[in-house]
């Protein structure tokens, strides 16, 4: 079971219909006071109706009588105000459109004893009196008078089937503790339907119980001196308020060096002990909804990056939704996941640059409109690449024509942590091919260590029987053999140049044996020949032997670009 469209109407400072395509992971950007907040409590507040309302089913007092919070509706408050005084369309209106499964369908028509295509979309209207009016909706939009019958049912077939966790920017010491009580209730609440523990409760309310009777039979004497009528006074404890009792009366130590209860840690602490509830939370039989708004409240930078892990780990198994200002938590792999929330609207990102633009992220000019980055360490190694790549691929031709996929240099394998870091701010996809020798390989685990890059979006230069390879390893000789004899007079079709040394040490080895000098800017001018030997001919550019590397990077970025 999965919610794919949410729309509201008059909720707060949104007056227009927002229909709000949901994916896996949704995450809603914006500028401030466009209403990305507004939208995720909104999505809190219909589903506490929901919840609310199968509650109200069972006849179980509902949550927004017990208690007038922020996951409540309250027609002052949540009602437009410069809209209160009109005459009518007084109503706040949410749809909520979820799509079932084959397993899903079956267990509706276990429950509700009525039959759904795999589609099921309900429509809350409230106004002043705080009611909710709930419909279930056909696909023209018209009541299901069936179905509308069951919406009691239906809306506990809902709450029972998704669990849905709402994590506000927490603001507040109460606001902070809330949230992780309410996520230590819900998987407490799991123990009682556990019949040991049921037993566990019945022994403790037969232990109770002659305490409460001589609690009862001293009120009642003193009682009955005063109102003779007084027939009998009991003292007792519901069984409800025993079990809330059992699963929300708790204290959490954190033992950072000094051992301390949560209440008093900072916010930052407190929003991550909230989410990694939510991580390890027990896996249930239906859906689940996370929406977190902010998540990078409170915290320092560092620990912006380890729960954006957490988040991209919790979006595997629940669908996540999110508000944010911070570049870290956009999706770069499905655009169309980020809903940008702007002028009275809420629209997937069509395009990187649309989204650096709401966020007010200024790109470096090569990077303007690019999604896609193919890092290499040098200069010579993007000449190489522009000619190359085209000619291997139409795809990745396409996409460096129209400036989607930009070549970058870093200017040698020290420099790579620092080039993936401002990637990163720029909401740039990256592919790295690095060189398979010392440098690259130290560059290359300083990146992993530093959460930048992974095995995913790593391609290292390898070639067969070679401990350490470089670009230039995997080229044709023919290609740039001329090149090299006429600007520098050394014949590179020598015994010297054949050997399982790196290109760099083999073309060293050849120039000293030549009577060459030989330096950084010499082997630089060399490899700046090789290059445009390659730019001018890419079809004869790759040893058939040792092209493997080459090939694979191929394969990687067409599938980079195909997601």
């Amino acid at each position: 079971m999965k919610l794919i469209y949410f729309s509201l109407t008059n909720f707060r400072s949104i007056t227009t219909a927002h229909k709000i395509s949901l994916h896996q992971t949704t995450i809603l950007i914006g500028r401030n006071n466009e209403g990305k907040s507004n939208i995720l409590k909104g999505l809190n507040t219909a589903m506490t109706i929901l919840q609310d309302h199968a509650m109200s089913q069972r006849r179980l007092k509902m949550r927004s009588i017990r208690r007038r919070d922020e996951s409540s509706y309250i027609w002052e408050r949540d009602f437009p105000i410069g809209l209160q005084s009109r005459k009518s369309g007084l109503q706040t209106i949410f749809r909520l459109e979820f799509t079932l499964n084959d397993d899903d369908v079956a267990l509706f028509n276990d429950n509700v004893q009525s039959k759904i295509n795999g589609s099921l979309t309900i429509e809350i209207k409230i106004g002043k009196d705080n009611v909710p009016n709930i419909r279930v909706l056909e696909k023209r939009g018209k009541g299901s008078k069936a179905l509308n019958s069951k919406s009691g049912k239906i809306a506990e077939f809902i709450a029972k089937n998704i669990v849905f966790n709402y994590i506000p920017a927490i603001r507040t010491d109460i606001e902070a503790m809330d949230v992780v009580r309410d996520m230590l209730m819900m998987r407490m609440r799991v123990l009682e339907t556990e019949e040991e523990y049921k037993n566990a409760l019945e022994t403790i309310r037969k232990i109770q119980e002659p305490v409460l009777k001589e609690l009862s039979d001293q009120i009642k004497i003193p009682l009955k001196e005063f109102l003779p009528t007084v027939e009998s006074v009991t003292v007792y404890i519901p069984d409800d308020a025993r079990r809330l009792s059992m699963r929300s009366d708790f204290e959490i130590i954190v033992d950072d060096g000094t051992a301390t209860s949560l209440a008093y840690k900072g916010d930052g602490v407190k929003s991550l002990a909230a989410l990694g509830l939510l991580k390890n939370r027990l896996s249930t039989t239906g859906a689940s909804i996370i929406a977190i708004e902010e998540p990078e409240s409170h915290l320092h930078p560092a620990a912006i990056h380890q729960l954006n892990e957490v988040i991209v780990s919790l979006g595997n198994n629940n669908q996540v939704v999110l508000t944010t200002h911070n570049p870290l938590f956009v999706d770069r792999d499905d655009i169309k996941s980020n809903i940008i929330v702007n002028e009275g609207k809420a629209i997937p990102a069509k395009n990187t640059k649309q989204i650096r633009d709401i966020l007010g992220i200024k790109a470096s000019d090569n990077l303007i409109n690019a999604s896609y980055v193919l890092i290499v360490e040098g200069e010579d190694d993007v000449i190489s690449l522009k000619g190359l790549l085209p000619f291997l691929s139409d795809k990745i031709a396409k996409a460096l024509k129209s400036n989607l996929l930009v070549i970058d240099q870093i200017g040698g394998a020290g420099n790579l942590s620092y080039k993936l870091t401002l990637l990163n701010n720029s909401l740039c996809v990256y592919h790295c091919l690095l060189d398979h020798d010392e440098a690259g390989r130290e560059a290359y685990q300083k990146a992993e260590n530093d959460g930048l890059l992974s095995i995913k979006n790593n391609t290292f230069i390898t070639c067969n029987g070679s401990l350490n390879s470089e670009f230039e390893d995997c080229l044709n000789l023919d290609v740039y053999y001329s090149a090299v004899l006429s600007e520098f007079s050394v014949d590179l079709k020598s015994p010297m140049f054949k050997s399982n040394k790196t290109w760099s040490d083999r073309v060293k080895n050849v120039f000293l044996n030549q009577g060459k000098t030989w330096n950084a800017k010499i082997e630089s001018q060399v490899k700046y020949v090789v290059a445009n030997s390659v730019k001018n001919a890419p079809e004869k550019a790759l040893n058939d032997h040792k092209r493997n590397s080459i090939d694979a990077l191929v394969k990687n970025l067409e599938a980079l670009l195909k997601s």
